[in-house]
């Protein structure tokens, strides 16, 4: 054997004697970890009790502008509220502090990484009467998954001590146009008692409420325990398609807020109406009142046909037949439908 071929087999040997060492170190230490006793689960009556309520709806239906106003409402009534945007436009508080967006957590975490800082409460979260918030944020447009900086978002407010946090209320603003894991996070892992949908009087945002309450649904079956509490009707223009829906899935109606000019014209200049003294202060401290009281329920979501069966035939279309395409019609020339076939066919010998 050649003075190479000694070195060759020395060095391998040396590589499984330090595979097998290390694979040696893994398992006493994946046996030592067994080992160590669980926390025990609390057993003490807890002395408050925070309500987690996520709220979701199609994208621009209204939620930021309901859940500034309410959660402004819920604070001047003396309640200690958390408001936290879960979508990645980082805009549910820009009307709570008056057009002004805030940094957000995920975007500040970056920043403080590269310049080896920790992030403090104070980078993330502002207060408005009483009223805290912050914002999850997102990645850049084709830079990453949303769900997933969702996710990141949430194990970082865990680490600035999410869990020890003392409010009476936190809203969770969360994007229901997307199905993907982390924004269903509240609903697939029990982060919050229940859920409020936002919609209208439209298929679109009703598609959307119907899923969420799929989602309910699916994870209660799975031992979940989220219910869904109600729906808020922005927006409302009195026809009754979302009241229709609610009665045919079995959730109430916490609040109709309706479509008017007024309402339109102080939200576009970020003014908060949701105040005691306000004309449309009666009806926000209803909702808040609502919000609070509504139990979590379990709600019976319709079929795609029971769903535009709200609807007449006029704005959805359901009187159109399906009639089936023909890949003759579909092709430029009969020629093209001809094929050789790529079949490998052996003579017989």
């Amino acid at each position: 054997m050649t003075d190479r071929s000694v070195a060759k087999s020395s060095i391998k040997n040396a590589v499984k004697r330090a595979d097998a060492n290390a694979r040696d170190d893994m398992v006493a230490a994946l046996r030592a970890e067994a080992k160590v006793e669980p926390t025990p689960v609390p057993t003490a009556v807890p002395t408050k009790e925070t309500q987690i309520i996520a709220i979701y709806g199609k994208g621009g239906i209204g939620k930021s502008f309901t859940l500034s106003n309410l959660s402004y409402m819920m604070a001047q009534q003396g309640k200690k509220v958390l408001l936290i945007g879960c979508d990645p436009k980082s805009d549910t508080t820009s009307l709570l502090f008056g057009g002004r967006s805030v940094p957000t957590i995920i975007e500040t975490s970056s920043r403080k990484k590269d310049a080896g800082e920790d992030v403090a409460i104070g980078d993330v979260c502002f207060v408005r009467d009483n009223v805290y918030a912050m914002e999850l944020g997102g990645p850049e447009v084709g830079r990453g998954c949303g769900g997933r900086g969702i996710i990141h978002g949430f194990e970082l407010m865990e680490k600035l001590g999410f869990h020890d946090w003392d409010f009476d209320y936190v809203l969770l603003d969360f994007l229901g146009d997307v199905v993907c894991g982390g924004f269903g996070l509240p609903i697939a892992r029990d982060m919050c008692q229940k859920v409020i949908v936002v919609a209208s009087n439209d298929l679109q945002s009703l598609y959307v409420a119907n899923n969420v309450c799929s989602a309910v649904e699916y994870f209660r079956k799975l031992g979940g325990n989220v219910g869904v509490a109600g729906m808020v009707i922005n927006k409302d223009d009195g026809t009754g398609e979302a009241a229709a829906f609610c009665e045919a899935v079995d959730i109430p109606v916490l609040s109709a807020i309706p479509a008017n000019e007024d309402i339109r014209r102080k939200s576009a200049n970020y003014e908060i109406i949701g105040m005691p003294e306000s004309e449309w202060g009666g009806l926000f401290e209803e909702l808040a009142t609502n919000v609070a009281e509504a139990p979590p329920l379990q709600p019976q979501p319709l079929s795609q046909d029971g769903l535009l069966g709200l609807f007449s035939s006029e704005e959805t279309g359901r009187d159109v037949v399906l009639q089936p395409a023909r890949l003759e019609d579909m092709c430029a020339s009969a020629a093209t439908l001809r094929k050789d076939s790529l079949e490998v066919i052996y003579e017989k010998v």
